[in-house]
């Protein structure tokens, strides 16, 4: 086996240059697809859930796409075809996501598509994640895999920086809040410049980066090399071994750094969940709203988006909806009411601003005695004050209400139809009332300012991680420097708690960027070290397992976690406590990597033919 030549430092930067375009796409999804769903109407603590689609994806897609460039020889290389497609969809998705709430779809349709187009971007981005860090393991040489993955996690981060700090760049120029439902412009345009960025740099790759080829592969890797026609006859003969028996002969450094990594990956897969709506609440004082669930019944609870009586709604998309309106003593059902020049209640419904009612829809005063009302056109003097009915106080004996989870108008005939429906009979004198959760408000201004504010704190954590990695090159010894990194996040994701001074989280996120710097060059540096053959993208892709199960375990446990702590003051979810557990498993980290024993699998004499063949330009 020969020995892998030194590369020149802008070698081992082609090599790794592209990440910065997928990183930015990395950013933008980690920093904005909570808000984005909580814009759309989502409850907080169904966040979590959101991201169990993508590392499942993940899961599935990326040991058989490490396999499969293993195995890939053609025009365009070995493990650069799965860029090229990876960001290609990549592209795509990042232009359809943030339109998720301006489609006119329903809150459950605009979630569902926002989960679809979430599934596709991860995973996509993912695949064209591990092409780079398989090129690192194929090119580069033990002595200088250090340095190659410290260039890549500069990039990484800087990529990081601009996809964080994009919305609030533009939201100089650009309005940083919308109607309800939909996702402001700053964050749109963000998705869309990240896609151009990451275009052009896909591009770059495939121009500056030449993979080597099949013979001098199995040179540097010690393998016999066999050319296509061997491989078929192999393959038809069973010689190639799968996935789980690679599995099963994987050396133990594998399972000892994968245990670090979950508890790592799971930390921040409960920062990006709810690191938004922490910050909107502790440091932004962001208002809360009150959102309708469904009903109560004698204590039996029916929970879902929408509630009809007949063809009447009660509850849609999460709200409770306007039965009547009593003016004078008189119950009204009118399309319209104003109050002077404000419309309060337009189309039969209450109007809603920046996500608050004008005036509640059951019990809400409209106007005091003595005011002059405009009521479907005609002018009304209040001698008494004129109030809201809610539809549900209008329910009687013996109604059948519908509960259904998706509700839809047909284009042509106006009518609303129920998909996934329940009828529920009201029995005489049941007892009935709404069941309501109280959330942030994602369409306030306060909300929406902390959304953009999140990009700057992990703006700051990617500062932070790029200066700490070249920290972590003057470390003699891996493991002290990966257990100290991961114990000064953990300290970072704690320090939440303790500052409700926006500026004063700064210090917060440049502590997880300490352990963040660790995270992504000590795990597949001490791999791919560990590692020989010709199966180093099998064993990336399935290593990639240890970063999406940890995140399916954590986003299943997130909303029952949240759950157990007590609401804020305001009554919204205390979001910060996930981000101290953040912390705990951060710790439990640091104590796993004293468990990690570093192998060797390369070694062997300088091949001077091959030497001079891998000399030529990347």
């Amino acid at each position: 086996m020969s020995n892998k030549p030194d590369y020149g430092f802008w070698k081992l930067w082609n090599l790794s240059f592209g990440f910065f375009g997928v990183q930015i796409a990395y950013a933008l999804q980690s920093a904005q697809v909570s808000r984005i769903f909580s814009t759309i109407g989502a409850d907080p603590h169904d966040l979590s859930y959101f991201w169990i689609l993508p590392p499942l994806m993940g899961l599935i897609v990326q040991p058989i796409v490490g396999s499969a460039s293993d195995n890939t020889w053609n025009r365009f290389g070995r493990r650069l075809p799965y860029l090229l497609v990876g960001a290609a969809i990549a592209i795509i998705v990042m232009c359809l996501l943030p339109n998720a709430g301006s489609l006119n779809l329903t809150v459950s349709h605009a979630i569902i598509f926002g989960l679809i187009m979430l599934m596709f971007l991860d995973t996509s981005i993912n695949m064209a994640m591990q092409p780079f860090k398989m090129l690192v393991g194929d090119f580069v040489n033990e002595k200088q895999k250090g340095l190659a993955y410290s260039i890549q996690s500069f990039l990484c981060n800087a990529g990081s920086v601009v996809g964080y700090v994009c919305p609030i760049v533009l939201a100089m120029f650009l309005c940083n809040t919308a109607p309800d439902g939909e996702v402001p412009a700053t964050v749109t345009w963000s998705f869309y410049i990240g896609a151009g960025v990451l275009a052009l740099c896909v591009l770059y790759t495939m121009l500056k980066v030449k993979e080597m080829p099949p013979r001098q592969y199995a040179a540097y890797h010690g393998i016999e090399y066999v050319d296509k026609a061997e491989q078929k006859k192999n393959q038809k003969k069973g010689k190639k071994e799968n996935i789980f028996v690679l599995l099963g002969k994987a050396p133990k450094v594998f399972w000892t750094v994968g245990l670090v990594q979950f508890f790592c990956w799971a930390a921040f897969l409960f920062m990006w969940t709810y690191s938004t709506d922490a910050i909107a609440n502790h440091a932004f004082d962001a208002p809360a709203a009150t959102s309708y669930k469904g009903i109560e019944i004698n204590g039996a609870k029916y929970e879902d988006k929408y509630l009809y009586n007949g063809e009447t709604p009660v509850i849609s998309d999460g709200r409770l909806c306007l039965g009547a309106v009593e003016i004078n003593g008189v119950t009204e059902h009118p399309a319209t009411v104003a109050v002077g020049n404000d419309t309060i209640i337009a189309n039969g419904e209450v109007v809603y601003v920046s996500g608050n009612a004008k005036v509640a829809p059951d019990g809400g005063v409209i106007a005091t005695a003595g005011a002059l009302l405009n009521v479907d056109g005609r002018e009304v003097t209040l001698t008494s004050d004129a109030v809201t009915r809610s539809a549900l106080s209008l329910v009687t004996d013996g109604t059948t209400l519908t509960l259904a989870h998706i509700a839809t108008k047909e284009r042509t005939t106006g009518k609303t139809v129920l998909e996934q429906t329940e009828d529920i009979t009201i029995g005489n004198a049941a007892e009935i009332k709404p069941v309501t959760s109280v959330v942030l408000n994602s369409a306030s201004k306060q909300y929406q300012d902390a959304g953009d504010w999140n990009g700057v704190l992990l703006a700051i954590q990617a500062i932070a991680a790029v200066l700490w990695s070249i920290v972590l090159a003057s470390f003699r010894k891996r493991k002290p420097a990966y257990s100290i990194s991961l114990l000064i996040g953990a300290v970072g994701f704690v320090s939440v708690s303790f500052f409700t001074n926006q500026y004063m989280l700064f210090i917060s996120y440049a502590l997880m960027g300490c352990a963040w710097a660790a995270m992504l060059a000590m795990p597949f540096t001490i791999l791919t070290n560990a590692l020989s053959g010709n199966h180093i993208g099998t064993y990336l892709g399935l290593f990639n397992c240890t970063i999406c199960i940890p995140q399916i375990v954590a986003a299943l446990a997130g909303g029952w976690i949240l759950h157990m702590f007590a609401p804020a003051a305001n009554g919204a979810p205390n979001t910060v406590w996930m981000l101290v557990c953040s912390g705990v498993l951060l710790a439990l980290g640091a104590l796993a990597v004293w468990g990690i024993r570093e192998t060797f699998g390369n070694k062997g004499l300088a091949n001077p033919a091959a030497q001079e063949i891998a000399n030529t330009e990347l």
